[in-house]
């Protein structure tokens, strides 16, 4: 079977799913949805891409060639998106953050449970070899339990991003943590699980910033499993990109790609696993082509992805729980 997509969208990260797609024997770019049709043709033009130009989201959605979409519209209003895709049984790909508010994510959760259609959310790092690698050693006991979980999302997203325009406002970027950080509260939870309780604060970096947020967080987790986590975001920052992964455990270490662990009981000092490490805000880097491969094989044989809508929605929900008590002060604990 061959699902026909509509993407939402033509910006830079658009372009990568197109890509993804396109390339694939099971699957169809059909359509693009863009305000600015002459845009979206550009744009499938460059990837010589024949699909339809649609000039509204409704008219997309409801056609029913349409089996699948993908929403890379801007994220205030990605929530009313995802709940009509479902409600008219297409299956979603959500690009983070999924929405800007609880109250999205609610609207989003209630209309997925009563259409169960297939999600992805774009978390694409969990695609990211270097998670690969980091989890099946995880999954192998190769570090035990994973007693602390210290994750960074250091990335200077100024002027010279084509999204500052519109990310740097607290309607559509929101925080350091909702505009990019989520990815590194996402890869606690897929490294040492359920997060429980959080503490967090923030601040501003320079007095001339245009941000209308603090572009700098830092998170203090208590984990389900007993254990500690922490989150730091800063998306204003002079510092090349970094996304630094360092994992405690009561039977091994492991700092991004270097392990120390119980299974190799000669080992004097870390190794190194050569492998891709997620070092690149480029987003041509991240694994688009992998998340989309899972999420095909969810449609064909009726299973879920590696982070479909309800794994993204815990995610989400630790992150508004960040924003939420850097705004109070107070600790926020996470519903269970």
């Amino acid at each position: 079977m061959t699902v026909k997509f509509a993407i939402v969208g033509t910006g830079w990260v658009a372009g990568e799913y197109l890509k993804a797609i396109h390339a694939r024997n099971d699957a169809e770019v059909y359509g693009i949805v863009s305000s600015d049709t002459d845009r979206a043709q550009l744009k499938l033009d460059g990837l010589g891409i024949e699909a339809r130009v649609y000039a509204s989201y409704d008219e997309a959605v409801k056609d029913s060639n349409v089996d699948a979409v993908v929403l890379c519209s801007t994220p205030g209003i990605r929530a009313e998106q995802a709940a009509l895709a479902a409600v008219n049984g297409k299956h979603i790909v959500i690009e983070k953050p999924m929405t800007m508010n609880r109250e999205g994510l609610e609207l989003m959760a209630d209309a997925i449970s009563k259409n169960p259609v297939k999600t992805v959310v774009s978390f694409v790092l969990r695609w990211n070899p270097m998670f690969e690698s980091t989890k099946a050693l995880i999954d192998d006991d190769a570090l035990g339990r994973v007693y602390m979980a210290q994750i960074d999302y250091w990335h200077h997203i100024g002027p010279h991003y084509g999204q500052y325009g519109w990310s740097k406002t607290k309607e559509l970027g929101g925080s350091s943590i909702l505009s990019a950080g989520c990815h590194a509260v996402d890869a606690v939870r897929h490294f040492a699980g359920d997060i429980t309780e959080v503490m967090a604060y923030s601040c501003r970096t320079w007095a001339h910033s245009d941000y209308e947020f603090d572009p700098n967080s830092i998170a203090i987790f208590k984990l389900k499993n007993g254990g500690l986590g922490k989150v730091s975001a800063s998306i204003e920052c002079k510092t090349p990109y970094r996304f630094n992964v360092h994992l405690l455990g009561e039977k091994g270490t492991i700092m991004d790609n270097k392990i120390y662990t119980h299974k190799l009981p000669g080992q004097l000092d870390y190794a190194t696993v050569p492998t891709i490490l997620p070092d690149s805000g480029d987003v041509s880097h991240h694994p688009f082509a992998k998340e989309m491969s899972d999420f095909m094989n969810a449609i064909h044989t009726n299973t879920t992805t590696r982070c479909d809508f309800f794994e993204g929605y815990k995610s989400m929900e630790v992150s508004f729980a960040i924003d939420e008590s850097a705004r109070t002060g107070q600790k926020v604990v996470i519903p269970t």
